[in-house]
């Protein structure tokens, strides 16, 4: 009896042990899996591809979406602009209720091609200051005047004058093509952009510009000389692909950016071309566990950002 008392005691430590080290086992799998990346917001960049635009990026965070333009080329996405239409137009009714768009920060007139919008940045100022008072079912939070800033562009101080005639809040976006650092960059801004106007930092890692970290140095110089309040970043969620043109960044791509970021404002650029639900599924696998085994790919890759 002594001697079957003693086995079952060992049978039932070995039981207990085995059960204590499948769940430190378990636990230690938990720790290694992927934490949830955190998004603050999403831009998309209106085409005739994404016109019917939808994505599940609340599961990484967003709230607010900034569209880059609703005139762009003389083409008008939205109805009441005086302009020829798309031929596909958004159904802004269904982004409003989207719930990564219950913010949106609206983009105005612009060309895509750079020169040509430098070129025509008074007319473009003009338009979208009669685009900013059409009604649309949007919670429209501030605007954007969608003309890019970088300090190649000797001009670029005349917009002070026009930025004054659009309304608040206001966004512009700024890069750095020439790499004068965030120093520099800053300085230049400070010097002539009105101090109620907040820009966009783009990041420049879709183009293999500069690393993250080198981009977290820019925001740190932009928010300690213009305010951290007017400084937002645009991480830029595509890479040149093999064969031209560009592809979605990887979801340890946009992990290693986004960790450079904390403490900032973060927008993703742009969703509806470039960050389907399989990439958010392996951004946020936590969040987006109710999400489809498979999703609608994004839009057509576009040749440039």
């Amino acid at each position: 009896m002594a001697l079957l008392l003693g086995s079952f005691r060992s049978i039932a430590i070995g039981v207990m042990l085995g059960v204590i080290a499948l769940g430190m086992s378990a636990m230690s799998g938990c720790s290694d899996m992927p934490k949830d990346a955190h998004v603050d917001g999403i831009v998309w960049q209106p085409d005739e591809a994404t016109a019917r635009t939808a994505g599940n990026w609340q599961m990484l965070g967003v709230r607010e979406l900034l569209i880059q333009w609703i005139v762009v080329d003389d083409i008008a996405f939205v109805s009441g602009a005086g302009l020829p239409t798309a031929r596909r137009l958004p159904d802004f009714e269904r982004i409003g209720r989207e719930p990564w768009a219950r913010n949106v920060i609206l983009g105005l007139a612009g060309y895509g091609d750079e020169k040509r919008a430098r070129a025509n940045v008074a007319q473009l100022a003009q338009r979208s200051a009669a685009l900013a008072r059409l009604p649309l079912p949007l919670h429209v939070t501030g605007y954007y005047f969608p003309v890019e800033i970088d300090p190649t562009w000797t001009d670029a101080p005349r917009l002070a004058k026009l930025l004054d005639k659009l309304p608040r809040p206001l966004w512009v976006t700024v890069y750095d093509s020439a790499n004068v650092g965030g120093t520099t960059l800053a300085s230049w801004l400070a010097a002539w952009l009105p101090a109620d106007v907040g820009i966009f930092f783009q990041d420049g890692c879709g183009v293999h510009a500069r690393e993250p970290s080198v981009a977290r140095e820019y925001l740190d110089a932009l928010s300690n000389r213009l305010g951290k309040a007017r400084v937002r970043v645009i991480a830029e969620a595509f890479r040149p692909a093999v064969k031209g043109g560009f592809r979605s960044a990887t979801a340890d791509e946009l992990r290693s950016q986004l960790s450079q970021y904390s403490g900032y404002t973060v927008f993703l650029f742009d969703g509806p071309h470039y960050v389907s639900d399989d990439l958010v599924r392996a951004l946020a696998p936590d969040a987006a566990k109710g999400l489809p085994e498979k999703s609608k790919p994004p839009g057509s890759v576009k040749p440039a950002p």
